[in-house]
């Protein structure tokens, strides 16, 4: 007997331990030997993470694929595993040691701190896993994989990947050691890539200089040209001024020269549309060390960076060669050497000002980078790094795509990806940290450069050029994460070695992941998986949005508008959580995330568990010997096809990747059709009495075979929920129809049955048009009223007789009969080409009811209008947030819908 109410904690407890014993989502099942396989890798958490609600949309679609492959019959791997995020993880670690009072990890050195950091992860880390399993992730846990290995040891397969290919691209010239421009963390001292910085709007301030031009002799001529800036203490480093080669008020500077305060080199005023003659004074000091936009200008001009900060962003200027070349420094200004970067803004702006050269101090709000874990400014530093030519790679992805091997859903993603490849930068790959991948490189006392797979190997190489014994010292970076992920679709299947799940499951079928990194993972994966294996890593990207709040608004612990996914799944469920996720997952749209939809789809859960233990109590149980396509009674052909018909919506949904839409399907099916219609038509024939025994055997039959074919349709969306439901046994039914994940797909195109629904869906459509008149001409609920079928013919009138007594009792009838045309003052209804009435003389003020409607429908047109002016102004659009505009959209929608409604209404009322 099932429980009185659903209970999701114990139900999703039970199920996943018959799961896991059951081996249910192990690929290569040896039932399935001979089936086509699918596969996808999972996008790595980070070994540091907690289930937030990226995750657990990301996670929910990649599991209705797969949940849905595996039921259509094909060899599912769902490849798992974790990411060991090296700046995050090794910041989780140093904060341990802090709070424990142990000594730091430069107190203890590299080895003792990484044998740390593992330690940490056999502890704590991975919890992550353990959370998508309770989100019902069906992953092969038995290939749980981390892109650092087992152990980090050389010989562990994961870093052998890693390692190969690092020394594969050196030696064909496309990893190579430059000085450039980074993302500089000076809290961590280390380069961050673009994904960790964080863009905050800071209130401060653009000063104006004046700087003096000079003539040939490097005497000032009494001119200056005006910059202006928002890093005072940058301009130490300034090599150039730059105007717009048309700005007028300059062209006669161009070539000339200015003396730089304080500084005393002579710097060129150099002509580079970069500069902008609208913003500010229109010339701009060029700082080559310190801007990325600089570094670009400085090179076309043939200027040398001059970096005047510490790896701590302090102003370093001692013994800096390349500051004092050329420079005639005021005491004032070497005095600045070893101040932190805002205590020497200050200085600098003050000096500036003693010496008359600061002209104007605006106020100023601009957005100025953060790393995400530090939060400190994050400085363009010019440091030495290991990169990436991902130039000749990037063709090849593009080409990919180009070409169809791979595609993107939604497809307006691929100009996108074709935007950023186009236009691909050099790719630093090296980090100043302590865990991760170190990079495979050795160097001896003279400079020589080693590139191995092992220590060994590059001693080999050092000996045989010396000629004797060398000592060597590796490189102490370690490589960005995002290179190993990079390897993550075929490093997890064994590769670098030949091995048979390599050979069965790549390249894989579908990649599920954020629109957010498509630059950053998705195309590094396509051009190193192009490169490597020379096959396209994945058929399909599908980009999924944003989870933001109720109100549109991002998600961030700031503003204290977290979701906690976890904590929903306590409160209503993980099959709840999941199907409010794929029901609002529309493709290119960011998800709006109420918390009473995951309750509504909770109550969908109870609706279905309640129409399950309804049916048990009313005798519909599996039987061995029910055939569907032997059904004959009208009412259980009509939701034996209306089941069909759902299947087949719910299919062309999922191929298609239209998550929402499948659900919508599912949905309609399970709560309209067959809880709120079937059970109740079946009532009389299931409850009533003199009911032929055939007629009702064959309706108990289908109940059950119903609600089996429901725990099919849904269990891709509520996994938990369906496998409660498919173990309930019927008559007949051996024990060895096994786990409901590993069940067939429902097939029911057979069961289409055209004649039936004539019939019951007329029978449908009609009571719904007779409740939404009676809602909408404000008729007393408990009011009984007649219906007039007009101008019937036999067989019109021969279904109203049939169904008259139902008629009756669902739409509150006091009767049903026919006439030649409608009564007088009556609102008419049009359903599927036949005529029907409701006389509402006496009970409804008509005229009224008319006027009401029309006020009604004025405030709509007005409020409809109001908003469209609204949207329809170009400044608004541009100024006001996405959230607040997509708001805008939705009272416009709603307002359009209203009326609609109410025009519907008067329709009636005039007819």
């Amino acid at each position: 007997m099932m429980d009185k109410t659903f209970d999701p904690a114990a139900v999703e407890a039970r199920v996943s331990a018959a799961w896991e014993s059951g081996d249910a989502f192990k690929a290569g099942r040896p039932e399935r030997a001979g089936a086509r396989p699918f596969t996808m890798v999972i996008p790595p958490p980070n070994v540091t993470g907690s289930l937030h609600m990226g995750h657990a949309l990301n996670n929910t679609l990649q599991d209705i694929l797969c949940r849905f492959e595996r039921m259509r019959g094909r060899d599912v791997l769902w490849q798992p595993g974790t990411d060991h995020a090296g700046i995050a993880t090794q910041m989780v670690v140093e904060r341990r040691l802090a709070e424990a009072r142990e000594p730091g990890r430069r107190e203890i050195g590299r080895a003792a701190f990484v044998e740390k950091v593992w330690a940490w992860k056999a502890e704590s880390g991975g919890a992550i896993v353990n959370q998508l399993k309770r989100l019902g992730a069906s992953c092969d846990w038995s290939r749980e994989r981390f892109t650092m290995g087992v152990s980090g040891a050389p010989d562990d397969q994961m870093v052998r990947a890693v390692t190969k290919t690092f020394v594969d691209l050196h030696a064909q010239g496309l990893i190579y050691r430059d000085k450039r421009l980074v993302n500089w963390d000076p809290k961590f001292q280390t380069a961050i890539s673009d994904l960790e910085v964080m863009q905050v709007e800071v209130k401060g301030h653009l000063w104006h200089f004046d700087y003096p031009v000079v003539d040939a002799a490097g005497a000032e001529t009494g001119a200056v040209i005006t910059v202006a800036t928002t890093r005072p203490e940058t301009m130490l480093g300034d090599t150039a001024v730059a105007v717009h080669p048309e700005d007028e008020r300059y062209t006669h500077l161009v070539g000339s020269f200015v003396r730089l305060p304080l500084v005393g080199r002579l710097i060129p005023i150099v002509a580079d549309s970069y500069s902008d003659p609208e913003k500010g004074t229109g010339a701009v000091k060029i700082t080559p060390a310190h801007d990325f936009n600089d570094f670009e200008v400085g090179r076309r001009a043939g200027c040398t960076p001059i970096n005047i900060l510490d790896s701590e962003a302090r102003i370093s200027l001692d013994g800096n060669s390349a500051f004092l070349a050329g420079a005639n420094p005021e005491p004032e200004a070497l005095a600045l050497h070893g101040l932190d970067r805002f205590e020497a803004r200050k200085r600098v702006v003050a000096l500036m000002e003693a010496r008359e050269r600061l002209r104007l101090v605006e106020p100023n709000t601009h957005a100025v980078p953060h790393g995400d874990r530090s939060n400190v400014v994050i400085e363009p530093y010019l440091t030495d790094q290991w990169y990436v030519n991902v130039k000749p790679l990037a063709e090849r992805a593009l080409q990919a795509v180009r070409d169809g091997k791979t595609r993107f859903v939604p497809e307006n993603y691929e100009r996108t990806f074709f935007q950023w490849l186009e236009n691909i930068e050099p790719w630093c790959i090296s980090r100043q940290l302590w865990w991760g991948h170190q990079i495979p490189v050795w160097y001896d006392d003279q400079g020589g450069i080693y590139v191995a797979t092992s220590k060994a190997e590059a001693q080999g190489q050092a000996d045989a050029k010396h000629g004797a014994p060398v000592t060597l010292r590796r490189d102490e970076d370690v490589l960005d994460t995002w290179f190993s992920s990079a390897l993550w679709p075929f490093s997890t299947l064994g590769w670098p070695d030949e091995t048979p799940e390599l050979a069965r499951y790549y390249p894989t079928d579908t990649l599920v992941t954020g629109k957010d990194i498509i630059f950053f993972w998705v195309a590094r994966m396509m051009m190193l998986g192009l490169h490597v294996t020379d096959r396209v890593p994945f058929e399909t990207v599908y980009l999924h949005t944003l989870v933001r709040d109720a109100s549109g608004a991002k998600m961030s612990k700031s503003k204290g508008n977290v979701v906690d996914p976890l904590g929903l799944i306590d409160q209503y469920g993980a099959d709840a959580l999941r199907f409010t996720l794929a029901a609002m997952a529309a493709q290119g749209r960011d998800i709006k995330l109420a918390v009473n939809r995951v309750e509504g789809y909770r109550n969908f859960a109870t609706k279905l568990w309640n129409a399950s233990r309804f049916a048990e109590m009313n005798g519909c149980v599996l039987r061995a010997d029910y055939r569907p396509e032997g059904a004959t009674e009208t009412l259980n052909r009509w939701a034996l096809g209306e089941a069909a018909r759902a299947v087949a919506e719910v299919t062309a949904a999922l191929d298609a990747y239209r998550f929402n839409d499948a659900a919508a399907a599912a949905y309609r099916f399970v709560w309209n059709i067959f809880c709120d219609w079937y059970l109740e038509l079946a009532k009389p024939v299931l409850q009533g009495e003199g009911v032929e025994a055939a007629a009702k055997a064959e309706t108990q039959g289908t109940v059950a075979f119903l609600i089996d074919q429901i725990a099919k349709l849904l269990h891709p969306f509520m996994p938990f929920l369906t496998e409660e439901l498919w173990a309930i046994k019927g008559e007949g039914l051996s024990e060895s129809r096994g786990l409901l994940a590993l069940a067939s797909w429902p097939d029911l195109a057979a069961l289409n049955d055209a004649e039936s629904e004539a019939e019951v869906g007329w029978l449908v459509d009609l009571v719904s048009e007779i409740r939404s008149a009676r809602s909408e001409t404000s008729v007393p609920a408990a009011a009984q009223i007649p219906l007039v079928v007009v101008g019937a013919d036999a067989d019109l009138r021969a279904r109203a007789t049939r169904w008259g007594d139902t008629l009756v009792r669902l739409a509150r009838l006091s009767e049903v009969r026919f006439e030649a045309s409608a009564p007088k003052n009556s609102v008419q209804l049009l359903v599927r080409g036949s005529v029907a009435a409701l006389p509402l003389e006496g009970i409804v003020d008509l005229a009224a009811e008319v006027a009401r409607l029309k006020k009604e429908a004025a405030k709509a047109g007005a409020e409809i209008a109001k908003i469209e002016a609204k949207l329809g102004n170009a400044d608004f659009i541009a100024r006001a947030p996405d959230e607040v505009v997509d708001e805008q959209r939705e009272r416009r929608d709603g307002e359009a819908a209203r009326l609609e409604k109410i025009t519907e209404a008067l329709a009636r009322l005039a007819g």
